[in-house]
């Protein structure tokens, strides 16, 4: 009997490693701001899209941004994707930021489409959801993806012992996390939204997370417009679809498309850095919310640079956000 189970156990993985090219998916946890900009929607669309090619399996999807809009947006997304039950959750702090979407589109979204949660305030404590899903994966295995504000893993390294963990946050992280990748920065130098919206929390975490940072830095999404094609796919019927349309509309300077800093963060965080980019390796240091770049070949933080043309990878990544769902 051991041994049936012992080959019933191999030929699945195997099959998964035929579908996937790795042992077993990688499980990530999304950190997003979602609705002062729209590439969220995108990033996600990533995400669900890469997980039902069974490339990675999404712990949660966690806002940094207690808008009370963020997470019913988040659910909208979820419930389209076949992934309705994903864990959520959202800062609670009187000082968390709070930002809506100009153009309007998660209002649209909200009246549009299915979602159970109403607004932000129902959902948990970022915290309490980072703490309670980190506590039960095996050790080192968890990919983190944040492509918002740094407010939540600032909170994160900070936390207490509770009933999920006994271990401090900044030894819950050490002992559960494999990586962070961060849609944050310019590179080597310069001032970017997500870094300096929470100055703060941002040089707690760039000067205390304990695994590697990855940045995709703004100077890389800047270059790859995406959404033409996703609004003018005809047969497309979804939330990420109208999103980006009605953004588009309303955004001046993005009728050739919105500039990707997120999805580039979702993919080199599910499928790593080749062979779309390379790395320059070193350690980034945050003052008042810029940043500069001390190189390093044995630095704890690398940044992203260009490898792959831009036309071959804004087509990928506009392929992904044109992925349907599970039906």
């Amino acid at each position: 009997m051991r041994k049936i189970l012992l080959i019933v156990c191999l030929l699945t993985c195997s099959h998964v490693y035929s579908q996937t090219g790795s042992r077993l998916p990688k499980t990530l946890i999304l950190d997003t701001d979602i609705g002062p900009d729209y590439d969220d929607v995108g990033a996600m669309a990533v995400m669900h899209a890469l997980a039902d090619k069974g490339e990675v399996r999404p712990l949660a999807v966690i806002a940094s941004n207690k808008n009370e809009l963020v997470v019913p947006t988040i659910d909208i997304l979820n419930t389209y994707f076949g992934r309705p039950e994903l864990p959520t959750g959202a800062p609670k702090g009187v000082a968390a930021p709070s930002y809506g979407a100009t153009q309007k589109w998660p209002e649209m979204l909200i009246e549009k489409y299915p979602h159970k949660i109403k607004k932000s305030a129902e959902a948990d404590d970022a915290v309490t959801v980072y703490r309670k899903i980190l506590a039960k994966q095996p050790d080192q295995s968890v990919t983190i993806v944040t492509v918002g504000f740094l407010t939540n893993l600032a909170n994160l390294l900070d936390s207490k012992p509770d009933e999920h963990s006994q271990l401090s946050g900044l030894n819950l992280v050490r002992k559960k996390v494999s990586g962070l990748v961060s849609m944050a920065g310019r590179f080597p130098a310069g001032r970017e939204y997500n870094v300096y919206v929470d100055s703060l929390a941002s040089q707690k975490v760039f000067t205390e997370w304990p695994t590697e940072i990855i940045f995709s830095g703004f100077e890389i999404g800047q270059e790859i417009r995406t959404g033409v094609n996703v609004i003018g796919n005809e047969r497309l019927k979804s939330p990420v679809k109208d999103a980006y349309q009605m953004a588009m509309s309303k955004s001046q300077g993005d009728a050739n498309g919105r500039q990707s800093w997120d999805q580039t963060a979702v993919l080199v965080g599910v499928r790593g850095v080749q062979p779309y980019f390379g790395l320059k390796r070193g350690k980034i240091i945050i003052k008042d919310g810029n940043n500069t770049w001390q190189d390093d070949a044995m630095g704890p933080h690398a940044y992203l640079t260009p490898n792959m043309p831009t036309p071959q990878l804004t087509a990928l990544i506009e392929g992904l956000m044109m992925w349907e769902g599970k039906k």
